[in-house]
């Protein structure tokens, strides 16, 4: 059995949720148990991009600041990264809130520009990561990721959060070696597999549907979550967003690995009724079909479902053509013009709608695809 345990918070008021995180870390079995004197531990936040704390992109700074407190009295130093979709992330600290809370704290930004080639061997797909040096110059990680849909994935939260400890780009070029679902999963297990965080915390307080991880809508859940176990607190998170845990690709992924459970009989949740927070009509990403590889060409852009840009939002600013891995690339701009697609390139990984910062790009699934996917559901 696995323990997930999950705990009611109404906002982001520093009482409410220094006690809402003091509640999960009772519920599994204190703070004392996740740091020690004398322990580096490494904060990893979502610090997707700079947006500000109300948009919900990325881990609001009141549950990073209760989770620190938390922890200070074992006597740990205390830091906090993250290598964001682009830009500094000092500046990105800044925008999202998470440097002021650090500074209340006294926890230290650490830089992740630089990598180091970490080899292991109990990696089921990957065995080898370029991750950032300031990673592994900690002892301990804790994971505190936020619940927002995604176009790949479905859902990012616990499982995915490790992804940014890859530094800068050595995150696109998993998107290019990997472009199938499957297999990108696999590889975030992989990574959480070599990493191993002590304890994940997520921030469901107020989550992102619809076009998310950055371009979607805040909507209100009301509660924080955590366990030991990544695989079982996605599932958890999951079912409150209306999946099911094996609609997951990184839960399947990860229950096949053994790096956790995403069978709900397996998975026991402690704290508040959980039932109490599930919606219902919690609005998905669109994302393409996850169980088939189908390859290039024709086929694949009339089933896939594809980035479109919004030209009414767009900005010209060029980031997504920046984000985009592919090379060559499948976006291209000439001087001020909107970026235009080669869908023929495009390998469906969704970084221009998740680097997005006008939320312009959305993904679209063609009429065969939606066909395709009520007949295969």
């Amino acid at each position: 059995m696995s323990t997930v345990a999950l705990v009611s918070c109404s906002d982001y008021s520093i009482q409410q949720v220094d006690n809402a995180v003091m509640r999960v870390l009772s519920l599994l079995g204190g703070a004392d148990v996740y740091a020690a004197a004398g322990e580096r531990i490494l904060l990893k936040p979502n610090m997707l991009a700079g947006d500000p704390p109300e948009k919900a992109v990325t881990t609001h700074p009141s549950l990073m600041r209760a989770v620190a407190l938390a922890l200070k009295p074992a006597g740990a130093s205390l830091f906090y990264g993250d290598s964001p979709i682009y830009g500094s992330t000092a500046k990105t600290a800044q925008t999202c809130g998470l440097a002021a809370a650090a500074a209340e704290t006294g926890i230290e930004l650490l830089d992740f520009s630089d990598s180091e080639t970490t080899s292991y061997d109990e990696g089921t797909q990957n065995r080898v990561f370029e991750l950032a040096r300031a990673v592994k110059s900690c002892d301990r990680i804790i994971s505190l990721s936020k619940l927002k849909t995604h176009g790949l994935t479905g859902m990012t939260g616990a499982v995915k959060n490790q992804f940014g400890c890859i530094s800068g780009m050595n995150k696109g070029k998993f998107h290019v070696k990997l472009p199938e679902v499957e297999r990108f999963s696999t590889m975030l297990v992989d990574l959480n597999i070599c990493l191993k965080p002590s304890l994940y915390i997520m921030d469901a307080v107020i989550c992102m549907e619809g076009n998310g991880p950055r371009g979607g809508k805040p909507r209100f859940m009301g509660c924080i979550l955590g366990s030991t176990d990544p695989v079982a607190l996605d599932s958890v998170a999951a079912c409150l967003i209306g999946f099911r845990p094996e609609e997951i690709p990184t839960c399947r992924a990860g229950n096949k690995a053994g790096l956790g459970n995403c069978d709900m009989k397996q998975i026991e949740i402690v704290g508040d009724d959980w039932q109490a927070f599930v919606i219902n009509d919690f609005a998905r990403s669109q994302k393409f079909m996850s169980d088939i590889h189908i390859g290039r060409g024709r086929l694949r852009n009339a089933l896939i479902a594809k980035p479109v840009i919004d030209e009414q939002l767009c900005t010209s600013c060029g980031i997504c053509v920046l984000a985009c891995p592919a090379n060559p690339k499948a976006l291209s701009r000439e001087r001020e013009c909107r970026p235009a697609y080669d869908y023929d390139r495009c390998i469906r990984c969704y970084c221009c709608q998740e680097s997005c910062p006008e939320g312009a790009i959305s993904l679209i699934t063609p009429t065969l695809g939606r066909f395709f996917n009520r007949i295969t559901s």
